[in-house]
């Protein structure tokens, strides 16, 4: 299978490729490598999948790591050089990872997330409708659960009231792959991430933040009091759930009807999966679980809830079960463990 992976320099398509190509995918990764953090990180990871250079903008690269990779520096949002790529590579799948990430980010720059997550999506369902690609999957977010209350979070529940323009955008991914399944049959299924970790991790994410202020002696910030909870999931996991949805992408009749009442519509191949541990953690116990991994206590500054937070996320994974027979289980004592050894080594602490 020759597959476009988006975002490969970001955490979870780093992930995703490594592992696709590792098991004889055909990979052609794509990335623009912009500087919403520190790129240092992101040429760390293009250098451990094989890629060195300085990737001038449009110029293909062979992984000297894995044979079947290849990659490419290219924005979503230009829409000649997608549609290029398309036409020339004949790709059988797709898993649009590359997004402007960060919910609190969306306060201070919010087009940027119109850019890259609804301008840059409909260039990559553009691409698919007119080259014939039907296999999409593409990356959501638990964030689109917004304001709901009832938890453990179902696919099958209303998310009509997200709290944040990041939310908002990715609940309108949803709805445009919705639309160009019904229309020109693109097998889409949606992921809805919940709370990464693991690593190579974001440093806007709160274990990379609590670890490097912890070793470095400075607070760290503790939103709500420490009142929170989130499902934390670790990237094997996500990886492992992702790898199954795009062996088995959603098919006709797949809908529930709360998303698809209409049986008109039956000929629309759409699926949401919520891809999470199914394992809420409060947060003042994850920060306990790093401070035992450095054997250093933290320098809490309790702070309150942040617009556009959330108190607390926990996944409902009886979808993945009953479709992939797959659920994420793996504990966050291992999970933060495995990333403090990570980062020790990357940073040479």
């Amino acid at each position: 299978m020759k597959i476009l992976i988006t975002g490969v320099a970001g955490f979870i398509g780093f992930h995703l490729a490594n592992r696709l190509a590792s098991e004889g995918f055909d990979v052609f990764g794509i990335d623009n490598i912009n500087d919403y953090y520190d790129v240092s990180l992101k040429y760390g990871r293009l250098k451990e999948s094989g890629f060195e250079g300085s990737f001038e903008y449009g110029k293909v690269f062979k992984s000297s790591k894995y044979e079947s990779y290849r990659f490419s520096k290219v924005d979503l949002k230009d829409k000649e050089s997608i549609d290029r790529l398309f036409r020339e590579e004949k790709f059988d799948a797709v898993c649009n990872l590359a997004a402007q990430a960060g919910v609190r980010y969306s306060l201070k720059n919010p087009y940027s997330y119109i850019d890259s997550n609804i301008y840059g999506f409909l260039n990559i369902l553009e691409a698919c409708r007119h080259f014939e690609v039907e296999n999409l999957c593409f990356a959501s977010s638990s964030s689109v659960y917004g304001l709901n209350k009832k938890q453990p979070f179902s696919e099958k529940d209303n998310v009509d009231h997200p709290i944040s323009l990041y939310a908002a955008t990715k609940k309108s991914n949803e709805l445009m792959a919705h639309t160009y399944s019904y229309l020109y049959g693109v097998r889409a299924t949606g992921l809805r991430f919940f709370t990464v970790y693991g690593p190579w991790g974001r440093p806007d994410m709160a274990l990379f933040k609590f670890v490097k202020n912890i070793l470095e002696d400075k607070p760290i910030d503790v939103y709500n009091y420490g009142k929170m909870e989130r499902d934390f999931t670790y990237i094997d996991d996500i990886i492992e759930g992702v790898v199954r949805v795009i062996k088995n992408p959603a098919k006709p009749n797949d809908n529930w009807d709360a998303l698809n009442p209409d049986p008109s519509s039956s000929k629309v191949a759409y699926k949401i999966y919520n891809i999470g541990n199914n394992s809420p953690v409060k947060l003042d116990r994850f920060i306990e679980i790093i401070e035992k991994e450095l054997g250093k206590k933290a320098k809490r500054n309790l702070m309150p809830m942040q617009p556009g937070d959330v108190e607390s996320t926990y996944a409902d994974v009886s979808a993945l079960i009953e479709d992939l027979d797959y659920k994420p289980y793996t504990p966050p004592e291992v999970g933060i463990k495995r990333f403090i050894e990570w980062y020790r080594s990357f940073y040479k602490i």
